[in-house]
């Protein structure tokens, strides 16, 4: 029996439309792409053919239009993986949720989501300014933890050797392991370099950066960055990935990350025109979404 949500559970604005996102099914398109920054969006869309619908509501902005042809959205998701769990479960519910009846639909609908970012690299040889898709994306963030069937979908293999080799400390959470959807992986991989990559739950401490605070573990980093798994890897640092993997293979969709390394942490380099990068990034993905 489907069972009616509660009101309290499957929350709507007085329009009928998601509670934070502010959206409706008509919104938004099967292909979406998700960036961190609000003032990201219009980066994205200003190469759209034509913006069809705007709105924002704190950080979640979205603009939805066509790219040569191919109807696309971008959403800004703010900082972190607890805000990716709100813009994930919400866009599913726009789309495999009647919404006016508050039944989840007999027929799945699947979407694409496309995180476009910018990361730091955990590798001497990455060289600022390139771009790293994600194989795989760690989560250091806790988040997959609270729901049920997160081992089905995680890779308990790589994790415990993760936990392992970095001594892992019981007062943290337990990290995991999430592949990307091999069909992203495929369409856009090609020029860009194959990484795992980790997703932090906060950008001083958690990756290991000190000011006024000392972190717990002074050579995580330098662990994390030895770590081999079967000859990969980790490559990166980024705050929302992991999130974006997990709750994606859960729900059925397609997820995928490609960043701009803006810094090298080994190297203690840093980039000043990052926004150039990203540019060249984000038309080199939109050109290859055309067949999605």
């Amino acid at each position: 029996m489907n069972t009616k949500l509660g009101n309290s559970e499957l929350i709507l604005n007085d329009d009928g439309s998601i509670f934070h996102l502010h959206l409706k099914p008509e919104n938004i398109a099967k292909t979406i792409i998700l960036v961190g920054d609000p003032g990201r969006v219009e980066q994205v869309s200003k190469y759209f053919d034509n913006i069809e619908f705007k709105i924002q509501n704190r950080e979640f902005k979205t603009h939805t239009g066509t790219y040569k042809g191919n109807k696309i959205s971008v959403i800004s998701t703010g900082i972190g993986t607890d805000n990716i769990d709100i813009v994930i479960n919400e866009l599913d519910a726009i789309v495999n949720i009647d919404l006016e009846k508050r039944k989840i639909k007999e027929n799945h609908k699947t979407l694409n989501f496309i995180r476009i970012g910018t990361s730091g690299a955990l590798q001497s040889d990455l060289p600022v300014g390139c771009s790293i898709i994600s194989k795989t994306a760690i989560g250091f963030d806790g988040l997959l933890n609270f729901y049920a069937d997160r081992n089905k979908i995680g890779n308990k293999d790589i994790e415990n050797e993760f936990i392992k080799h970095t001594s892992w400390r019981k007062l943290l959470t337990i990290p995991y392991f999430v592949d990307a959807s091999e069909y992203l992986f495929n369409k856009i991989c090609d020029g860009m370099i194959k990484g795992i990559t980790i997703s932090a739950p906060g950008f001083y401490g958690p990756q290991g950066r000190e000011l006024r605070l000392k972190v717990a573990d002074k050579k995580l980093n330098e662990k994390i960055s030895s770590f081999n798994y079967k000859g990969r890897k980790i490559t990166n640092f980024e705050m929302e990935s992991s999130a974006i993997y997990g709750l994606s293979k859960l729900l059925g969709h397609n997820a995928i990350t490609v960043c701009n390394i803006i810094a090298n942490r080994i190297r203690n380099e840093y980039s000043k025109n990052y926004k150039i990068d990203m540019d060249k990034l984000i038309k080199n993905v939109l050109d290859k979404l055309k067949n999605i």
